[in-house]
């Protein structure tokens, strides 16, 4: 997994990698697993009102990567904002839990072997406002799990659309929340506001243990709270399970084992104790209460990265492979 951190601004930041890959003679748009078609071209310049009006900052972003990439500004945007609104996606697993022995967040990347090259841990300390954070991305400039400096959590798992419109996506759901906000309800509020373009779930917690499921596509969103309050806890994959969301949903030809996935983690949530939270975390990502990364290598697909927030304990703990394989460091850079 490569690490970066990035200060200044955000457009300074995206130049800043644009350069530090054109070094490298590496040209992101050489790297896409999916064809830059004129659909997304015209998709991404229809998104463009959305982000001038919400998160402007995202594009000067992209400016200064394009500069620093020495291409063309539309094609990074035609791949970055269709990323999820068009197929292919990411399939993964999170889960946020709360006892009165801590708040934890986990999530596992369940990724492509062949892109592997690309995973990436950011550090985000920029002077053009917003909040500081870190997270983890198998793209460039969206963020698809991660923490800010308040302690606030943020992961997502993308759902196949039915429907498609000009608004966020999945990963910059998820980094806009983890700029702009502070707590879970904060969050809750900015995205009942946000234009949605792509179909997601959004696991959100924080330090004071609340905790939420955001399932959303770009015409509805309902938030999922935990049931009980003696053993509060919420976990979603690649599909919706609220009954007003189920009607966006496609079938598809194959989700990663997606139901199989969430029955394991609620399982494993509904009958444990989780003392401690973090070992019961380490082992519930690892596959030790079922299925949840156990993927064979030798079909193109993996657990790519795990990563667990304690909240409680204030702690960031990454497996930058399958944890089933290989286990977990402590990542002390950025306190929270």
């Amino acid at each position: 997994m490569n690490h970066v951190e990035w200060k200044g601004t955000h457009g300074q930041a995206g130049w800043e990698l644009g350069s530090l890959l054109s070094a490298r003679h590496h040209l992101i748009l050489e790297h896409i697993p999916f064809a830059v078609t004129a659909e997304r071209l015209a998709y991404a310049a229809d998104c463009l009102a959305v982000y001038r009006a919400y998160f402007p900052e995202i594009l000067e972003e992209l400016e200064g990567l394009a500069e620093g990439q020495h291409c063309d500004v539309r094609l990074l945007q035609a791949v970055l904002f269709s990323t999820y609104a068009m197929p292919p996606s990411c399939h993964c697993s999170c889960f946020a839990a709360a006892s009165e022995q801590g708040v934890v967040f986990g999530r596992n990347s369940d990724f492509l072997t062949e892109r592997e090259a690309d995973n990436t841990n950011v550090l985000y300390r920029l002077t053009d406002g917003g909040c500081s954070f870190t997270g983890n991305t198998t793209s460039f400039l969206q963020i698809e799990d991660g923490v800010n400096e308040h302690g606030l959590a943020v992961g997502l798992t993308s759902v196949a659309p039915t429907v498609r419109k000009p608004g966020f996506n999945a990963g910059l759901l998820v980094r806009y929340c983890l700029e702009r906000c502070e707590t879970v309800p904060e969050a809750l509020d900015c995205l009942q506001r946000l234009p949605v373009g792509s179909a997601q779930t959004l696991t959100l917690a924080d330090t004071a243990g609340h905790l939420a499921v955001v399932e959303c596509s770009a015409e509805g969103q309902e938030v999922i709270r935990p049931s009980r309050t003696d053993k509060a806890f919420v976990c979603a994959t690649n599909t919706f399970h609220s009954p007003a969301m189920r009607r966006y949903l496609r079938p598809q030809e194959d989700d990663w084992f997606a139901d199989r996935r969430y029955q394991t983690m609620r399982k494993a949530l509904e009958g444990e104790e989780m003392t401690p939270v973090f070992s019961f975390a380490q082992a519930l990502l690892s596959g030790r209460y079922g299925f949840l990364c156990q993927y064979d290598r030798r079909t193109g697909r993996d657990t790519v990265w795990s990563v667990i927030y304690d909240l409680g304990r204030h702690e960031i703990w990454r497996s930058e492979g399958n944890p089933a394989h290989c286990g977990y460091r402590q990542d002390e850079r950025f306190p929270f």
